[in-house]
């Protein structure tokens, strides 16, 4: 089976078919389909994002599409940037920008917890939805370390590790994260699917 994955996100990709592949699902990107779909994301939850981004790349494509829909949620912050970790800071900030802002804004802030929330969602043309949601609690670093993964992985610190996402490999990461957790989950929601 093939799934269209709503994003432009290679490593998003990565992610996904290190998991989806087990199962035999090949996940592309919607450029290799020949569409390009670009969804506002108005929900306010990340369940809402998640399925407005899926749904749109389905019906573009007619083929079943997956989304994910995944933020940091700091709660000194009282949760922010949650949905809109994306677009944290406005549009002319990078993902370094982005942490270093998160970085300013945890200045003399405690605690220092946070978690990671990810929600992936797959509509198939037939009506079908499935959505499976993952988290992973730590800390925010005071310094970014590491080089690997992407977003705010380099600020965020799992004490567990002793290290932040972008330090650890792709599979331990895949092994701990939010992303990884809904992606099991999903994977076993769509193994139960296809039996049917």
């Amino acid at each position: 089976m093939k799934l269209v994955l709503a994003s432009q996100n290679e490593k998003k990709l990565k992610e996904m078919n290190d998991i989806l592949s087990q199962l035999g699902i090949e996940v592309c990107l919607q450029s290799q389909v020949g569409v390009h779909v670009d969804v506002e994301e108005t929900g306010d939850t990340f369940e809402a994002n998640s399925l407005l981004k899926a749904q749109a790349v389905m019906k573009a494509t007619g083929m079943p599409a997956i989304a994910d829909d995944s933020g940091l949620c700091v709660d000194a912050l009282g949760g922010a940037p949650g949905v809109y970790s994306a677009r944290y800071g406005g549009p002319d900030l990078n993902d370094a920008g982005r942490y270093r802002l998160l970085l300013e804004n945890m200045r003399g802030q405690s605690p220092r917890t946070a978690h990671f929330v990810s929600v992936i969602t797959c509509c198939f043309p037939n009506g079908d939805v499935i959505t499976a949601r993952g988290e992973c609690a730590g800390t925010i670093a005071y310094a970014p370390q590491g080089t690997g993964g992407f977003g705010y992985d380099p600020v965020f610190f799992l004490p567990q590790k002793k290290k932040t996402f972008a330090q650890l490999t792709p599979e331990e990461k895949n092994e701990v994260s939010h992303r990884g957790k809904a992606l099991t989950l999903f994977r076993e929601k769509l193994e139960d699917y296809l039996k049917k």
